[in-house]
């Protein structure tokens, strides 16, 4: 019967001149770092999600979003129940890094695009076979770490110790960080990681007042970056600490307290974006998601991670309205085209850059989408 009904529904589409297109539903597969430790991250993220629009083109959009729980193995399981049974177009996630890198052998394979929200480079580059399925809106480590160094040499940094997580995120950070700290003739003293639950890294820290640093630089995200700097700070380490741009949320600002005060960082423009000049490039399009979000979830809720799944949103917007004119949504030539238009996306300003993908850059931004931000009084201030 429902087959009969449908056959008779698609005639009578077609008599009025309504393209059949119209009955299938564009399907986006989101997994997210929901709970675990990088759930400070996920949970602004999947609220931004929720502001996506529900129609495309005409469309209909349905948002299919899973816990990968912040757990490696639970975000491949995701994504491949996602592209299987769920046979989505197109996936945005995860979080966090050592997810998004354990992913990309499953949407290759799918061959069904992806918007990373996680950091390091090594997500899409090169741009090989497996990782022409592989976008992401998070800035570049390189680029981060330049406008670290920028800033210590500033303040008259000559040496620093690193301390970051023992996985994919710490290890990217310290390659760009080391090489782009020897350009800068800023010396590294020592070189320390630690585990995301770990409950202690006092060994770590008396390595690193040891070294007597001028500074220090933690690479972790989301609450877990706090150990290292409330550690330092019991030890009385007095130098300036630099953080990434991986805690730019409320909740590193509410679990840190006292002990981050003076902390300087970098981060996407999205962060400070009522403090940037009138001029800047992307104070518009960065307030426009500040206020969608703050309406929807309280004054002062914006974080830089919900600000990156805006930005995954709109390539996503862009993408989906041009491979509608190409093929019908659910089908491999759709995907194929999601991703064609996604590697053409051109002077897209979101949140956090304005984006101009190409073959070889499956992330697409320049300088205009960093600034450095220092806590003060519990809170965020733009540095010129």
């Amino acid at each position: 019967m429902k087959k009969t009904v449908l056959g008779k529904s698609i005639i009578a589409a077609a008599l009025l001149g309504i393209s059949a297109s119209a009955f299938a539903d564009v399907n986006i597969g989101v997994t997210l770092s929901l709970t675990g430790p990088a759930a400070s991250l996920g949970i602004p993220e999947k609220n931004t999600v929720t502001l996506l629009p529900a129609t495309i083109g005409g469309q209909k959009v349905n948002y299919i979003i899973l816990d990968d729980e912040s757990d490696t193995t639970k975000a491949v399981k995701n994504t491949k129940k996602l592209i299987s049974e769920d046979k989505v177009d197109l996936i945005i996630g995860s979080s966090i890094t050592p997810a998004s890198l354990a992913m990309v052998d499953s949407v290759a394979e799918g061959q069904t695009p992806m918007i990373s929200l996680a950091a390091s480079s090594k997500i899409v580059e090169p741009v090989d076979a497996k990782r022409r399925w592989v976008f992401k809106t998070t800035q570049n480590d390189i680029m981060m770490s330049l406008a670290v160094l920028d800033s210590m040499v500033k303040n008259g940094v000559k040496s620093v110790a690193f301390i970051g997580f023992a996985d994919a995120y710490g290890e990217g950070w310290y390659a760009e960080f080391s090489k782009a700290a020897a350009q800068k003739g800023v010396k590294l003293v020592a070189n320390e990681r630690y585990v995301r639950n770990d409950t202690s890294v006092t060994g770590q820290v008396l390595k690193i007042v040891a070294s007597k640093p001028d500074a220090v630089l933690i690479a972790a995200s989301g609450t877990p970056a706090v150990l290292p700097q409330k550690t330092l700070k019991e030890r009385g380490y007095t130098g300036k600490i630099y953080q990434t741009h991986g805690v730019a949320n409320g909740d590193f600002l509410r679990v840190g307290g006292k002990d981050v005060e003076g902390t300087l960082l970098p981060a996407g423009p999205v962060l400070v974006a009522g403090q940037l000049p009138n001029d800047h490039p992307l104070r518009k399009s960065a307030l426009e998601y500040v206020s969608k979000y703050e309406a929807a979830f309280g004054k002062g809720s914006v974080s830089t991670f919900g600000g990156h799944a805006w930005d995954a949103g709109l390539v996503m917007q862009n993408a989906v309205a041009a491979a509608l004119k190409k093929a019908q949504p659910g089908s491999q030539a759709f995907r194929n085209a999601l991703r064609d238009s996604i590697e053409g996306t051109k002077d897209l300003a979101g949140a956090h850059a304005v984006f101009n993908m190409t073959p070889t850059d499956h992330v697409g931004q320049d300088q205009r989408a960093r600034v450095i931000v220092k806590i003060e009084n519990g809170a965020w201030k733009y540095q010129p």
